[in-house]
Order: structure tokens, then sequence, then C-alpha cells
């Protein structure tokens, strides 16, 4: 290791180029980046990355689950050669920048993951961990590690007070992820003021309860810090916690410890006290001294020097097979996928339909894994004869949706698998932060949620999802998909595997009639198309999902008494948004008046449409059809919307069955 001079030098430059940052901005969190300096010079000098490839898939990871410590983040990876200059920094937090108020993926090369929300990179952590440990499986053999990193994370006292902390550090601890370290940054200080305000637990004991190998440090001395993580480096059978006491805004001249450095500059008279204690120029702003930065910028030389000596071991002829296992996980061909074909007329959930495209899809492509938060068989989402995680594809994530959805975030973001994650729509509220920020990393994520409406019968309106619908449509970047049936659910999984974003699949657990084989699914692809066209129409009706077989229905009624309807499915609104006019218009024809019909609050749909037949309160328990009649989703209720929106006048008339 260094010396204590070079070490103290290293760190408050780090401490330094935050503060000015945040200075200059006039905005940010400078109190845990000058407490943090220390470990993370430290921990720079046991990193395996390469600045000058910041997607080599067997560096170490390390998240930042504390995303309001990116000055610090930021310094770092100017100091390690990354694809960041002083300008950049100098940048901090102003627009069009490269430098956010929050470390965002793809902005800035060498952010692993967007941490936002506290308690999400913890999360994150546990998904690279886990991701690692199942490429292991795949790929290593007893004489060639091909991956053989750790996943490290720094998180605050915040993190650990987050629910989806203590989700993903118990799934953590139930599968021993020994290549996971968490270090935690234990100040004991919160935008209020001290931790002892609102948090008392013993965390050593929280995590040993958990399955966690516990070490406590002093934050500030290089030794210790030093000592620890060469200990967790050598063979560990446990995920590690670090506890590092640390003091907030530690360097400081007169504000070391104090909760107000948390989220705000320290001012410049305490600036320049505080470089001036530390015997830097205090006139100096974004000072680096040479020989700290030649000694930073090691990185490159070891990092570049630790690839080549793994793309070698790539290279010798005994991994043929191991080579060409890791090719099919990074190029996944899709071609190989046998597509299950559904009959015309049958009677499937798209649940079920969903369980024989999985299966087809996890078959053909090595990297798709995925599961759910403890509801497979309710689901249908068990990949069959594929194993258990970690020896298989089947992970099983426990009633934690939360974490769930962040540990899913970094398993596509690690860079060989195409997860998906199940549970039911309704408990999609316990993952929205997770989806969010998937969204907004574009990641390729399948989020699969079942149980779609007031379909779910007699478990009731808490378990009846209303206003779901909305919410994810209203999202940016997410693609949501809900087919009408077996054969569309195809047609849908063939463009969501397209997607540079993640989807998100509302399936139905009562059985849906299979559509006929006129219906174009190769349209279905542009998220909405024309299923049934009559001539001379006056209206059109639009559906999703189960009710599009009803608009059927009822558009055959409707006909039969001289009233002439087209009706449309538009299992992607997100695709069909994205659609020319003249496509839009061939499908909603402009010279009609336009009903939508959904089981959900469906206020989006004024998009397109003039009246909307939806959900106006929450569900009931009850029988399904029971339901739908009951809260006006039948053939007689879609005609009277259809007559009230012609200004006609409604007159029962039976015409007998109408056969579709």
């Amino acid at each position: 290791m260094e010396t204590k001079q070079m070490l103290t030098r290293m760190s408050n430059t780090v401490r330094f180029l935050a503060v000015d940052m945040v200075e200059r901005a006039n905005s940010g969190h400078p109190g845990a980046a000058m407490g943090l300096s220390d470990i993370a010079t430290v921990l720079g000098l046991h990193l395996k990355h390469n600045p000058k490839n910041p997607h080599w898939l067997n560096r170490d990871r390390l998240v930042f689950s504390g995303g309001h410590v990116s000055a610090m983040i930021y310094a770092l990876l100017y100091l390690w050669g990354y694809d960041i200059t002083l300008e950049d920094l100098k940048n901090f937090r102003q627009f069009g920048s490269k430098t956010p108020g929050h470390p965002e993926y793809g902005e800035v090369p060498g952010i692993e993951v967007t941490t936002g929300p506290l308690g999400q990179g913890v999360a994150n952590a546990v998904g690279f961990a886990m991701a690692s440990k199942y490429a292991k499986k795949l790929l290593n053999s007893e004489t060639a590690k091909i991956i053989d990193h750790k996943v490290y994370c720094f998180c605050g006292d915040g993190d650990l007070e987050e629910g989806i902390s203590y989700e993903a550090c118990s799934l953590a601890g139930h599968n021993r992820l020994d290549n996971l370290v968490l270090i935690y940054d234990s100040n004991e200080i919160t935008i209020e003021g001290s931790t002892e305000i609102s948090l008392s637990e013993n965390i050593k004991q929280r995590f040993e309860a958990q399955g966690w190998k516990v070490f406590r440090i002093d934050g500030h001395n290089f030794n210790e810090i030093d000592l620890v993580l060469s200990e967790i480096k050598a063979e560990q059978t446990k995920p590690c916690l670090i506890i590092a006491k640390t003091i907030i805004a530690k360097g400081a001249a007169t504000m070391e410890g104090d909760p107000h450095t948390h989220g705000a500059p320290l001012g410049e008279e305490e600036v320049k006290k505080s470089k001036e204690k530390a015997g830097f120029d205090p006139n100096e702003h974004f000072y680096v001294p040479e020989d700290v930065l030649l000694r930073f910028r090691c990185a490159v030389e070891q990092g570049e020097l630790q690839e080549r000596k793994w793309n070698k071991l790539l290279s010798e002829a005994p991994l043929v097979e191991q080579n060409e296992a890791l090719k099919a996980l990074q190029n996944p061909d899709f071609s190989k996928i046998q597509w299950p074909a559904f009959e015309e007329g049958g009677m499937v959930a798209t649940r079920d339909s969903n369980h024989k495209i999985l299966n087809a899809i996890a078959r053909a492509l090595p990297g798709f894994v995925g599961g759910s938060a403890d509801l497979a068989p309710s689901n249908k989402t068990y990949l069959e004869n594929m194993g258990d995680y970690p020896d298989g594809k089947n992970f099983h994530f426990g009633i934690r949706e939360h974490a769930m959805g962040a540990v899913c975030n970094a398993i596509s973001l690690y860079g060989l698998f195409r997860p998906f994650s199940a549970t039911f729509f309704v408990f999609s509220d316990y993952l929205k932060p997770a989806v969010r920020l998937a969204a907004l990393m574009k990641l390729k994520q399948h989020f699969i949620w079942t149980h779609d409406s007031i379909g779910v019968g007699e478990d009731g309106p808490t378990h009846q999802p209303i206003e779901h619908l909305s919410q994810f449509r209203a999202l940016p970047n997410l693609y949501v998909f809900r087919p009408a049936d077996a054969s569309e659910n195809v047609a849908c999984w063939k463009k969501a595997l397209e997607l540079d974003a993640p989807s998100a699949f509302i399936l139905s657990r009562q059985k849906l009639k299979t559509l006929k084989n006129g219906a174009d699914f190769g349209s279905a692809e542009k998220g909405g198309y024309m299923i049934k066209k009559r001539e001379n129409a006056t209206v059109t009706i639009l559906a999703t999902g189960s009710e599009v077989m009803l608009c059927l229905q009822a558009g055959c009624h409707l006909e039969a008494k001289g009233v002439m309807a087209n009706i449309v499915s538009i299992p992607c609104m997100e695709i069909f948004n994205e659609q020319d006019d003249h496509y839009k218009n061939s499908v909603i024809d402009p010279k009609t008046k336009v009903l939508a019909v959904e089981a959900a609050s469906g206020l989006e749909w004024y998009r397109y449409a003039d009246a909307v037949l939806g959900m106006k309160s929450f569900g009931a328990s009850g029988d399904a059809s029971e339901l739908f009649k009951h809260f006006g989703f039948t053939i007689e209720q879609v005609q009277k919307e259809v007559y009230l929106l012609l200004n006609k006048s409604y007159e029962e008339k039976d015409i007998g069955e109408c056969r579709l």
C-alpha cells in the first residue's frame, strides 16, 4: 500500500474536488463525499477495472447506492482515467453536462447503474452479484475462471433504513453471495439530524441474522481499510458487510459532523479554511497535484494489463467450449425460438399462453432467466426442466417485489442476461421505483404482471388493479403489452424482444377465446390493428386484453341492428403512439366516432377516444363473470355506449347468438 502521506494527499484531492464541484454549482451534497473519500481512495487500489474499457465483462462492479455522493463519484472517475474531464467536473449539476446531480447510467462511462431513490443501489449490487454467480456456473471450469470479480457497493444509513435494502440483503444472505461487499458509511447523520431520532437497531446483528459476515473498521484509518479489503478479497463463503465508522464532512475546518453538510455547500470561507488545514492552497480550485494524478492514473495501465491477461485466457485452446457459451450469452439468436401455436377457438388464459412462450424463449436463449415473487404457480412463470438458481434459470425471489425489480435491473445491466420478473399486477405498486429506473435506463427487462383486472374475481378489490394500466402507460420508455389472446401474446413477445427498452406484460387469470386465424398479428407488432373492419362504419371500438372479444361480440350485435362498427385491438399503446398518422388513421378511421373499452380507469384512452367505458370505482369480491356484468362490461352496455355516442336511441333487440 502507499505511504500514509500519499494516501492522505490522494484522499484530500478527491475530497476537495468534490467540495469545489458543489461550491461552484451552489448545489449538491459535500458531506458524504468528504466522509467517504478515505475509503474510496484505498478501495481504488484494490479495484479490478479498466477505465479505457468500462464494459469489460470481468471487471469489479462498483455501485454507489447513495447517488447523492455523485461529486465524489465523478472525481474518482476523472482521477482513475475514465472519459471525463476536469471541465466536466466544473460543469457539475449544469444542464447538458456529463455530471448530473445523481449519476445516470449511459451518461458517464464508469457509472454501472442509475441509483436515485435510496436503497435501489443495494438491491442493484445484489443483482450484479447474483448475475455473476450464475455466470460462473455457466462459464467457469476447474482450470479457467472466466468470471472471478467482486461487486462492491457504498451505502449509508438512509439506504439501510429503506425497506428494499432489507429485502435485497435477506436474498443475498440466503443465496450466499460470497462475491458481494457492502461498505456501510456509518456516519449516523441524516437530513433531519442524528440517526438517533429514527434508528436504533443493531445493524451488525441484523446482517449476521441474514447470513452475512460483518466487519467493523474506522473509516478514516487507511491501514484498517486496506486490511479488511485484503481479507475480503481472499476466499469468502458469505456476503460481507463493512461497517465503516465515518464522520460526515471529514476534513472540514469547523463543520465536521454537521448535518447541514449533507445537502448544502460548505460556503467560501469554510472551504478556504478546510483546504488550508489540509495543506492545500486555499485560493486554488479543482487542484490536482501532478504526482497524485499519476498515482491515480495507474488504474489505466493496471486495468489494461488485467484485461489483456483475461483475453489471453479466453484465447487458449482448451476454452473453446467456454468461449462458445460466452458468445451465445452475448449474442442471443432470436431466430432459434420455436414459438408455440394456439388453436383457433381454444380457451386459454394469457398467463397460460405466456407460460408456453417463456419456456420456448428460455429453451432457445441461454441468457433468458427470471422468476417470480413467490407466485410462479399462479403467474405460470416456472421454466420447466431448467433448474433453480444458482444452478438453473429459475430465480426464486421470495415475497420481495421491490428488491426483485431492482435486482433484475442489475441482471439486465450485467451484460449476459435478459431477465424477467413476475408478480400479480396489483403488486406492481411494490416495485414501481425499480420499473421507473428500468425505463430511465432503457433496460432490456421484462415485467410480467398477471391477474390483470376485475377478472381476478373473488380475491376482491385489494387484488384487482384499476389505476395501474394508466400509471404505467404514463411512464416514458416502458412498453405495456396487454394481449387479447394467446396468439396475440406471441406477436407481442416477438416485438418486446426487439426493443431497447423494458416491457411489461399484463395477463389474464381467466381463460380467453383464441381469435380466429384471419386476425393480422403482423400488425399487432405495430401496437394496434384493425381486427374487424366493416364497410361504412360510423364507430370504431378500441379495446385490449379480455375486452377485445367482448367488443367483437358487441360489434356483431350492432351490425345486426344496422350500426357498423370497426373493432380495433391495441395490445401496446406506446408502440401504436409511435406509428405515423397514415397508419393510425388506417386503424382508427377519423370519420368515425371512437369508443374505448377497458376494465381499468382508462384515462389515457381519451387521446384517441370520444368516450371510454372503463372502471369508475374499485372492484368487488365475486365471480369474475358476475363482476364484469355488474361493472358494465357486457355486450348490451357496449351497445348502449355506442348508441349514446352516435346520439341514437337504444332499443333492445334479440338477435340470437353471434358467432365469431
